[in-house]
């Protein structure tokens, strides 16, 4: 009998620790869900010490380092993702993102630009390269962007408004309010705060 409850022990405790990395990825993403960012990332990283090359691990820690503030930690974890599955358009749109919240707008264009040319209808990448080339005063590059964002996406509030304020600063004013209102009305509420502050 001893013997029978130590080998059921061991099996037990086989269970538990012999998970694979799919499962640690699954565990890490339910505690995504329930706001235990940390929880997750623990377990994406145990995903990787049993899978150094599952870029989705990698992917999926990054967005939990993000969600933690941890921006280079992120970019970092995407540069490795990236590393491992070169054609996932996303994975750059995502690196940018971080970039662009460092400040490093033209690091993102260039992650923006690569994301288009796998996925040319990126929409998101669309918007995001034409808010960062708004911040570098590309307003011209900026509204050929958002013009391209919103036409593969006709509900992307943010597209309307970003695309209003480089129409404003291109002195094109009623052009940018009706953006503002256009915003406003895909639920960007803050639109009409803008359009107080920019139209009247």
């Amino acid at each position: 009998m001893k013997s029978i409850l130590i080998a059921i022990a061991l099996l037990v405790s086989g269970l538990a620790y012999g998970q694979t990395a799919d499962e640690y990825i699954n565990r890490g993403f339910d505690k995504v869900k329930l706001g235990d960012y940390r929880g997750a990332i623990a377990d994406y990283s145990k995903a990787i010490e049993l899978n150094p090359n599952n870029a989705i691990a990698y992917t999926n820690r990054a967005a939990a380092k993000g969600l933690l503030k941890d921006h280079r930690g992120a970019i970092a974890d995407y540069s490795k993702a990236i590393e491992l599955n070169p054609n996932y358009a996303e994975t750059y749109c995502q690196r940018g993102f971080k970039k662009s919240l460092l400040k490093d707008h033209r690091g993102a264009i260039a992650d923006y630009s690569k994301a288009i040319k796998l996925n040319p209808n990126h929409a998101k990448s669309y918007c995001q390269r034409g808010n960062s080339k708004g911040v570098l005063e590309d307003y011209r590059g900026a509204l050929a962007d958002l013009n391209k964002a919103i036409e593969l996406n006709p509900n992307d509030a943010k597209a309307y408004s970003l695309r209003g304020f480089s129409k404003l600063s291109l002195h094109q004013k009623d052009e940018g309010c009706m953006d503002f209102s256009k915003a406003g009305e895909l639920g960007f509420y803050e639109a009409y705060d803008w359009i107080k502050e920019y139209c009247n």
